[in-house]
């Protein structure tokens, strides 16, 4: 039996969690702000902790099915093999979506910032570098991409520890609230719940960083072991920043009405906050921010891509191909940054629109394959094992399945067309369901990889 294209197992724990974090790119908290706060009318910690423990639920799903699975794939593969191939590849193909396009946004955001400051290098210009650089880095090799992405993250991480201290030293002298701790960013009785959970939708695309991480399982050492602790310290370490960050905000400016425009409102807190030099640091960190989501967001992308194509779903010789030399599946990452470039030409709002769609879809239906993988499959049926694996998955699926119908009407009918594309391709490829799709037949002697 000839051995598939192999990856090379060299990440550790700490390399899988600075990767996820890249993905959240915590930063981009503010590059939302001013619309998530009025939206909530000033109750957005509440929001994020909400989507921190709804993203709860579907990290433990994920927990359970990368132990069972520890192969390339993620969502695709968990569903695949929990439900069946053929709404594996559904969902392997709506989730592709925000893969895709998460460089293409972060191409587009870095052009905007760049032409801001520096007006004389036109947009195209600054994308087309943009696409470049974070090619080339992914092509280099996933350690290597682990490795940038960590100094990148740590930047913004600094930057929100800045933020906060400035916050703390603002209230101390009567800003804000006029106080470190107070419950008014937590809760206003005049506030309509309905209000909050409008945005949480939103919200728990921020946390897709736990998913991009399973995409690794054949680049990580010991990965039944790494990844499970991985996910949950991405969920809850992202969770926390995302609360704190906004806490300070809103507490050190809760006149949140007074913002100017609400695209811009994060350049009226800095200024307010810390003059100049902390806006002069957020524009600087947003950009270096972009950089280390489109590295991540390209990088997984690339690996979901190479699960279907050694599985023959795509083309194998194409996208089930590993550089012998570097170790990545080279032809997808280049790919995906001819993807980026699409940034040239294509809209903002359009491109968010397809990826709100796709998280929520997958979390969905990754729930529900612990669900059928464990209790019907496996006949896991005592008390702690219908808790474990039916109740718990059960309220993630239920929790994800409706604020994935609480997307906005641009989000539905954009991901709607492209499942519909699936759809048709999976038709095709399995002649209207007259055979199965091809599936990975997991066996981890096929997975041998040199470390």
């Amino acid at each position: 039996m000839n051995k598939l294209p192999i990856l090379n197992r060299s990440l550790s724990l700490g390399h899988v969690i600075l990767f996820g974090l890249s993905f959240m790119a915590p930063i981009t908290v503010f590059t939302t702000y001013g619309i998530a706060i009025k939206t909530t009318n000033g109750m957005i910690p509440t929001a994020y902790f909400i989507s921190l423990v709804v993203m709860l639920f579907t990290a433990y799903s994920y927990e359970k099915m990368v132990k069972e699975f520890p192969t390339t794939g993620s969502a695709y593969t968990y569903v695949q093999k929990g439900i069946n191939s053929s709404m594996g590849f559904l969902v392997g193909w709506v989730i592709l979506l925000d893969y895709l396009l998460s460089p293409m946004i972060s191409a587009l955001l870095f052009g905007i910032f760049i032409h801001a400051y520096l007006p004389i290098i036109p947009v195209s210009v600054c994308i087309i570098t943009f696409v470049v650089i974070i090619t080339l880095i992914n092509i280099l090799g996933i350690k290597f991409a682990t490795n940038v992405s960590a100094i990148l993250l740590a930047l913004q991480i600094l930057f929100i520890v800045v933020f906060c201290l400035f916050s703390i030293k603002g209230l101390i002298d009567g800003k804000g609230t006029g106080n470190i701790l107070s419950t008014t960013p937590f809760f206003d009785p005049k506030v309509h719940f309905s209000k909050i959970l409008s945005i949480v939708p939103l919200l728990c695309f921020s946390f897709l960083g736990f998913d991009a991480v399973t995409t690794l399982a054949e680049e990580t050492k010991n990965p039944k072991k790494t990844l499970p602790i991985a996910i949950y310290l991405i969920t809850i370490i992202g969770g926390i920043l995302f609360v704190a960050s906004t806490y300070f905000a809103q507490a050190i400016f809760p006149n949140f009405s007074s913002f100017k425009d609400s695209e811009s409102a994060a350049v009226d807190l800095f200024v307010y906050v810390g003059g100049n030099f902390l806006n002069a640091f957020f524009l600087s960190v947003t950009v270096i921010a972009a950089i280390a989501s489109a590295v991540a967001s390209g990088g997984s992308g690339a690996r979901v891509l190479y699960a279907m194509g050694r599985e023959n779903i795509l083309p194998n010789r194409i996208f089930g191909y590993v550089s012998p030399k570097f170790r990545t599946p080279i032809f997808n990452i280049i790919l995906i940054g001819f993807i980026a470039l699409t940034a040239l030409f294509l809209d903002l709002d359009t491109a968010a629109a397809f990826i709100n769609f796709g998280a929520l879809f997958a979390f969905t239906f990754v729930n529900v394959s612990v669900m059928i993988h464990f209790i019907v499959r496996k006949k896991q049926r005592s008390i702690k094992a219908i808790i474990s694996y039916g109740i718990i998955p059960f309220i993630g699926a239920i929790v994800t399945a409706i604020f994935w119908t609480k997307l906005d009407v641009h989000s539905m009918v954009l991901g709607s067309i492209w499942l519909v594309v699936g759809l048709v391709y999976l038709l095709y490829l399995t002649k209207f369901f007259r055979q199965r799709p091809p599936e990975f037949d997991f066996n981890e002697t096929n997975l041998d990889v040199q470390i």
